[in-house]
C-alpha cells in the first residue's frame, strides 16, 4: 500500500469539489452531483464555465464589427450558465459555500488548471455510449490529462438519476496506477459507508471470447494468481479503512463487461486512467473509454498521485 502523503493537495481542507458549467441536462446532472459529494464533505463547491473567446474571435476575425456584439452574448451565456448552475447547487444544499468563475479560456483548459488543487473534479456527459465522439473533446481532454480524481457524471436521457446509496465499484488489475483507484475507492466507500467490491479479470480478452463459461475462473491456479493479485492491492487498504466492509470478485476477462455490469446497482465506479500495459502517454485506456460511456453511474478516473 502506498501511504497517502498529508501535503496531498486534493485532501487538504481547502481543496474545493469543482464543476464544468456548459447549460447542458448532463451539465445539471453532474452540478447536484458535485454538490451533494461537497454538502457531504463540507466542502466549497466551485462551479466554472470556459468561454473559450479565443476561438470566438480567430472565427469572427474577419467580421471585426461582429466581434464585440457575439463576445457579449458569449459572456451573458456564460453568466447565465453559471447562475443555473448556483440555483441547482442550492437547492441541494442551502448552507453550502458556492462559488463561481466564468473564464475567457478553454472550459478543458480551465478545468485541468483548477483539478490541481481540487478535491476532485466532475463533469458532465451525455449519450446511450457509442463512438467516443459522444463524449466530447473537453470531457476526454479534463479526463485525460486532468490531476487528481475526475469524476463523469452521465446522463443516459432516461429516468436514471444519480443514486446515493448501493455499492463502490473499484477495477483492480495490479497496475501501479489501479493501486491509487484502490485507495481512492476505499476512500469513497469510507465516506459513503458503502461496500466496496473490488473486480479483478485476469484477461483483458473480451468477455465474449469465453462466453457459456460460469462467473468462477475454472483453472485453479489461475484462480489463485487473481486472488494474489487482489489481495496484495487490497493489502493495507483495509487495515487503514477498517469500517468498509469489502467484496472480492475475481472473473477470467471481460474486465469491462463485468464492471459495467457491477455499475448497474453501484453509486460510485473507480477506475485508473491507464489500465494494466498501458503507456504512460497513452489518454485513457480501452476500459476507462468503455466505462464512462456506458457505465451505469457516474465514474471516477484517479491518476498517479
Amino acid at each position: 500500500m502506498t501511504t497517502q502523503r498529508s501535503s496531498d493537495p486534493h485532501q487538504l481542507a481547502s481543496a474545493a469539489v469543482v464543476v464544468g458549467v456548459d447549460g447542458s441536462e448532463a451539465s445539471d446532472l453532474a452540478v447536484r452531483w458535485a454538490a451533494e459529494t461537497a454538502a457531504q464533505r463540507g466542502r466549497r463547491l466551485h462551479i466554472v464555465h470556459g468561454l473559450d473567446l479565443a476561438v470566438a474571435r480567430a472565427v469572427l476575425g474577419v467580421y471585426d464589427l461582429m466581434v464585440p456584439a457575439v463576445i457579449d452574448t458569449i459572456r451573458r451565456q456564460g453568466a447565465d450558465h453559471v447562475a443555473t448552475a448556483r440555483r441547482l447547487a442550492y437547492d441541494v444544499d442551502q448552507g453550502l459555500t458556492v462559488e463561481t468563475e466564468v473564464c475567457e479560456d478553454h472550459p478543458a483548459k480551465l478545468l485541468i488548471e483548477r483539478s490541481a488543487a481540487a478535491n476532485l473534479v466532475v463533469i458532465g456527459a451525455s449519450g446511450e455510449g457509442g463512438t467516443i465522439s459522444h463524449l466530447g473533446g473537453t470531457l476526454l481532454a479534463v479526463v485525460s490529462h486532468g490531476h487528481g480524481p475526475v469524476v463523469v457524471v452521465r446522463d443516459t436521457g432516461t429516468e436514471y438519476q444519480t443514486r446515493c446509496v448501493g455499492r463502490v465499484v473499484v477495477g483492480v488489475d495490479g497496475s501501479e496506477i489501479s493501486e491509487a483507484a484502490v485507495g481512492a475507492a476505499f476512500a469513497e466507500a469510507s465516506d459513503r459507508r458503502a461496500q466496496l467490491v473490488a473486480v479483478y479479470a485476469w484477461s483483458d480478452l473480451p468477455y465474449g471470447r469465453f462466453a457459456g463459461l460460469p462467473n468462477t475462473i475454472p483453472d485453479r491456479g489461475v484462480a489463485a494468481e487473481a486472488q494474489s493479485i487482489l489481495a496484495e492491492q487490497l493489502a493495507g487498504w483495509q487495515e487503514k479503512y477498517p469500517d468498509v466492509d469489502v467484496m472480492r470478485k475475481a472473473y477470467l476477462s471481460g474486465p469491462r463487461h463485468h464492471l459495467i455490469e457491477w455499475s448497474r446497482s453501484a453509486q460510485l465506479l473507480v477506475v485508473g486512467s491507464r489500465g494494466r500495459g498501458g503507456f504512460r502517454g497513452q489518454l485513457l485506456g480501452s476500459t476507462g473509454n468503455a466505462l464512462i460511456q456506458r457505465a451505469h453511474c457516474p465514474v471516477m478516473v484517479v491518476h498517479s498521485p
